[in-house]
């Protein structure tokens, strides 16, 4: 009898240990943001691009493209954006820059491939310094089916 009730313990812990597993793999992945980026691909005009120089981020790899859709107007930009990866792994968002602060925003809702299920919000600003334009903010991957 006990080595029944021995199994029948170690059955119910393996149980529960997969159970929790498994809800533990339906969160999203989320953490801190940071990256850098070059702008001597950027001029102001629709299709101009950024350079990601480096990132806390495995999926944002070094050399992707921040591809603007849109013209910089006379104080600032507001502009959609592609963080162009290889392949189909995209991730798509908008911004909104301060050409007198030099600084703003960026919202990452929703990419392709690796990005799928992406969202990150990140303040944007400028390093005189090193040339150098930084994301410092958060993000998360929600599994798909659970956006909303």
């Amino acid at each position: 009898m006990t080595n029944i009730k021995l199994s029948l313990a170690m059955l119910f812990a393996a149980v529960t240990a997969g159970a929790f597993a498994v809800a533990g793999s339906a969160s999203p992945r989320s953490g801190d943001l940071h990256a850098t980026k070059e702008c001597s691909h950027y001029f102001g005009q629709a299709g101009d691009y950024c350079t990601i120089t480096w990132s806390s981020l495995n999926a944002i790899d070094r050399g992707m493209r921040v591809v603007y859709t849109s013209a910089a107007g006379a104080t600032g930009l507001d502009s959609d954006l592609v963080l162009d990866g290889p392949g189909n792994n995209d991730a798509f968002g908008h911004v909104t820059l301060d050409f007198q602060t030099l600084s703003g925003e960026v919202t990452l809702d929703r990419g392709t491939g690796r990005f799928r299920g992406f969202h990150a919000n990140v303040a944007v600003t400028y390093d005189a310094q090193s040339g150098l334009w930084h994301w410092d903010g958060t993000y998360r991957f929600t599994p798909p089916g659970h956006d909303r």
